[in-house]
């Protein structure tokens, strides 16, 4: 028995040994070895496709003004044609459901009926004594946020409680103390639009079944939860104690991708707050090949973030490009070949100093951060975040960069 064991524990320390050696390497791609360069493993052949696909609606420098504004307005078309909003007519205007004073404001709770059978809710926070309409900003949480904790309220059950006092959390909590009036909403499927949460996982929000049951009918998660927030935008519009012409939309995190999709589709917004690392996502999913010690390879995101046929037009620096010449800050850097293309679009519309860009503090300095045109496939998630310039332990919302930058651009 004894030497059974040993010569168990000896197989196991090889297979161990192997495994160990296994993943240390890069596992390039394509990896048939045939004459004539054709793969067949599905992996390989896919990824070849992806990396043929070339956006139609990617930013170009080099372009006229007049081009420039062609091209916003068919990647808007594009974008609208993604996102596939239904036309919903005939629901009840939103209502007022509770209002309680805080300390310099009021905060208040309403609903809104986007659809038959469905109601949404969201926060606003109002200063007191306000004597003309204010900027306003809408307040988007990223993915285990909720609107309370951006209001620095405790959440609708104790399982989604937030550090909803730490400002590194209570976004509109921090717009309304500045003087603006802040609106929150929830991502959906979560906090108070989450389903069976505040039994066990709590904040662990299970956004991929609903994503899953959308994508089976025809949309997709983002799809759903940007037409949620664009009825509290219209909502927002119509309240005269808010300035039209000076909306903001500040997104964290997830928050960030109907962000940008609200941008994308209403020009009418004044300025957007971008609270997380920009990067290109079909670059994302080409170079993280590196298997893990099951020899799977990694996806970037969960099925939440999938849009059917969105790389075949643009990616996210794209996006953000198209929203020039409308004032935007980045908070948590990139690679600086993103930046530029951003930068290159707000030259291009006239307003070159309307975009700001931050990168974290750890790659603040350009000696410590990397500067490539394009990034090499064999990466797992930490080495993806270390060559995109991204510190994820001081991912938050960067009011010490933001508050100062909304003044400014507000003129407040």
């Amino acid at each position: 028995m004894k030497r059974l064991l040993t010569l168990l524990g000896f197989l196991g320390c090889i297979a161990g040994s192997w495994a160990q050696d296994a993943v240390s390497q890069n596992y390039p791609v394509n990896h048939a070895n045939r004459a004539d360069g054709r793969e067949i493993s599905t992996y390989a052949i896919v990824h070849e496709m992806l990396k043929q696909t070339t956006p139609r609606c990617a930013y170009k420098e080099g372009m006229s003004k007049t081009e420039f504004k062609v091209w916003q307005n068919r990647l808007s078309n594009a974008m609208a044609d993604l996102m596939n909003f239904p036309e919903v007519k005939g629901q009840p205007a939103p209502k007022r459901i509770a209002s309680e004073p805080r300390d310099g404001y009021t905060l208040e709770k309403w609903e809104f009926y986007p659809m038959p059978k469905a109601v949404g809710t969201f926060l606003v926070l109002r200063p007191d004594n306000a004597k003309k309409p204010l900027p306003a900003v809408l307040c988007i949480p990223g993915s285990g946020r909720t609107k309370e904790g951006l209001a620095g309220e405790p959440g609708v059950d104790a399982k989604f409680n937030e550090n909803y006092k730490d400002p590194k959390v209570c976004m509109a909590l921090d717009m309304v103390k500045a003087g603006y009036i802040a609106v929150a909403v929830d991502n959906a499927a979560a906090g108070e639009t989450s389903d069976l949460e505040r039994f066990k996982n709590g904040s662990n929000y299970d956004y991929d079944v609903v994503s899953r049951f959308l994508l089976e009918m025809g949309w997709h998660w983002l799809g759903y939860t940007s037409f949620l927030d664009m009825q509290v935008l219209q909502w927002m519009k119509q309240q005269p104690d808010i300035r039209k012409d000076r909306i903001v939309v500040s997104g964290f995190s997830l928050g960030t991708e109907p962000m940008m999709v609200l941008g994308a589709l209403d020009k009418d917004i004044y300025a957007f707050v971008y609270n997380d690392f920009l990067c290109q996502t079909q670059e994302r999913a080409l170079v993280m090949t590196k298997p893990n010690a099951n020899m799977r390879r990694p996806f970037p995101n969960s099925i939440r973030h999938l849009i059917p046929n969105y790389w075949h037009y643009f990616n996210f620096p794209d996006v953000a490009a198209s929203l020039a010449p409308r004032p935007i800050i980045f908070t948590e850097g990139g690679l600086d070949r993103d930046f530029h293309l951003v930068q290159s679009a707000y030259r291009t519309s006239g307003k070159p100093h309307n975009v700001e860009c931050h990168h974290y503090p750890k790659f603040a300095d350009p000696a410590n951060r990397k500067d490539v045109k394009a990034l090499q496939e064999g990466m797992d998630a930490p080495t993806f975040f270390k060559s995109a310039n991204v510190d994820p332990p001081s991912h938050y919302f960067k009011h010490e960069l933001i508050m100062p930058w909304l003044k400014k651009v507000l003129g407040q």
